[in-house]
């Protein structure tokens, strides 16, 4: 007897709403609880690498934090795999499970002076569980809110991936915001930086509860029901390698500039242009919160014009205006000065971070795709995107700042190129064959 197969139904539209709701709020909690790392180290650098030198402190502290981007290769591989074997959803709930068992063990660590060299250990490890978390995160998310989204509106649904995670940075920089408001410098540095990294995994115990009530995706259902092979690594590289490599080349540039802009410039408007702490997190704020409330509408222009075109665009001017916006920042003292600059170079940015999550996700069939978003991207921000701070701060510590902004420059060149020469992915996107 023959087994006929059976698409799963389309979910109504409230559904749909409420799924990506439930999904992007997931997401929002998942980058809060890693950017709280970056927003804080300049009040936990000296507890765990004390040397006196707030640039050598910093570059310790930056350094841990590409490690954890170590993990995150893996993390997309074994996540995405168990994303597109077991379901969109259990991925989600996997990975926040692992960003909050992160969160808690940086929270309660001693400092140097307490438990020596164990001190900067626990923290090497966490870091590492909270990259096999946001690993995951990104490919199961990224999956989820594309598919989830309907054919005409699938590159503004899919952008609030960034709209959230660029509000689990404005809320770890707003929870910063607060606590230097409330609390003296002497008290952030002593036990004050614990408190955000407590706030993270409190909330994470709340996602988990929310992500185990969403809906499953359509597509994955067709896929579990049909007769596709089973996701693997071997077979996303060996079916799809010319895919993967385009995943890699495209994010390269696009990510790079997104954390030059984002997690360092924080560190650069103080260790470079000399603005005091309050000040810097207060003009990235505002900035990221500008560049958070254009991803919907980048992602809106997407589909009616295409997204290929928003990809060019940031190629062109990342291309031509890195090394100005970076050197003029480095020049200038005055707040609104730098707030504009730094928006600049944010919007500019808005032509990958819009689109980036729906075009990856569109390149792949369902069974295989949260891996093939996943892994060629965390290869990318490995390489890129988790040493920025790090290859910035070595720069300037032997003289040369300024090759850093012709190293974030030439790499937005190179990824223009992989723009210039793909085809758009709305118009041939693997999602509406599902």
């Amino acid at each position: 007897m023959t087994s006929t197969f059976v698409p799963a139904a389309q979910p109504d539209q409230r559904t749909r709403l409420k799924s990506i709701i439930g999904g992007s709020a997931g997401n929002l909690v998942e980058w809060y609880d890693w950017y709280v790392y970056s927003a804080f180290t300049l009040y936990f650098a000296p507890v765990f690498f004390p040397s006196g030198n707030q640039t050598a402190e910093l570059l310790s502290a930056a350094a841990v934090f590409a490690v954890g981007f170590l993990m995150r290769p893996i993390g997309a591989w074994m996540m995405g795999i168990y994303a597109d074997r077991r379901g969109r959803k259990a991925g989600l709930t996997l990975s926040v499970t692992l960003m909050c068992l992160g969160s808690l063990m940086i929270a309660v660590t001693p400092g140097y002076e307490t438990i020596g060299l164990a001190a900067p250990t626990i923290l090497v490890i966490a870091r590492l569980i909270q990259g096999l978390s946001v690993g995951g995160e990104y490919g199961a998310s990224a999956t989820y809110l594309s598919e989830m989204a309907g054919r005409d509106r699938r590159g503004f649904f899919s952008s609030f991936q960034y709209v959230t995670l660029i509000s689990g940075q404005l809320v770890a920089l707003l929870v910063l915001l607060i606590l230097q408001r409330l609390l003296s410098p002497q008290e952030l540095s002593d036990w004050g930086w614990r408190v955000p990294f407590f706030i993270g995994g409190i909330l994470a115990i709340a996602v988990f509860i929310i992500r185990r009530g969403l809906a499953e995706t359509q597509s994955f259902e067709n896929a579990k029901g049909g007769d596709a092979q089973r996701s693997s690594g071997l077979a996303l590289f060996r079916q799809y390698p010319k895919e993967a490599l385009m995943v890699l080349a495209l994010t390269a540039g696009g990510t790079l500039a997104f954390y030059a802009y984002t997690t360092y410039l924080q560190k650069f408007l103080v260790n470079t242009s000399g603005f005091s702490k309050e000040s810097a997190t207060e003009i990235t704020t505002a900035a990221l919160f500008v560049f958070m409330l254009c991803q919907p509408l980048a992602g809106l222009l997407s589909d009616r014009v295409g997204r290929k075109p928003l990809m060019v665009g940031f190629g062109i001017l990342g291309t031509l205006c890195t090394y100005p916006i970076f050197s003029a920042l480095s020049a200038t003292t005055d707040a609104m000065t730098a707030f504009f600059l730094v928006l600049a170079g944010l919007l500019i940015v808005t032509g990958y971070t819009s689109i980036n999550a729906v075009v990856k996700a569109e390149l792949f069939p369902a069974h295989i795709r949260a891996l093939g978003v996943a892994l060629p991207y965390a290869l990318a921000n490995t390489l890129f995107g988790g040493t920025a701070e790090w290859v910035a701060l070595k720069f300037k510590q032997i003289g040369h700042e300024n090759w850093f902004f012709w190293y974030v420059t030439i790499m937005i060149a190179l990824s223009l190129i992989v723009y210039v020469r793909m085809r758009d992915t709305k118009n041939h996107s693997h999602i509406h064959e599902d």
